[in-house]
């Protein structure tokens, strides 16, 4: 396992979503897209993940008054090692935690 992989694996992290228009507007468009960024912002690591619609929450959210929270998943590859990212974001913020998990 790659240790970018590993070490993001390992914990959840600080995240960001929708870097660099944090707007509830822009995140809509990329849930229509079905394709999300997220940055951890601790290792600068910044993923561009397909997101998987059957796992990921968008219930809790209101985007018309910019409250609650996303849940998002979705499957990619980083360093030839295929991960899951898994993050919950505040849709006030566009902040939230985030990790990966190792598919094998």
């Amino acid at each position: 396992m790659n240790e970018l992989v590993k070490r993001l694996s390992e914990k959840e992290y600080s995240v960001q979503a929708n870097k660099p228009d944090k707007s509830v507007e822009a995140l809509q468009r990329r849930i229509d897209l079905n394709y999300v960024h997220i940055l951890f912002e601790e290792t600068g690591t910044e993923l561009g993940v397909r997101l998987d619609k059957a796992k990921c929450d968008f219930g809790k959210a209101n985007f018309e008054k910019r409250t609650g929270k996303v849940h998002f998943e979705g499957v990619l590859t980083l360093n030839y090692d295929k991960v899951r990212c898994i993050a919950d974001i505040s849709i006030r913020t566009m902040k939230g935690k985030g990790r990966l998990q190792l598919i094998e």
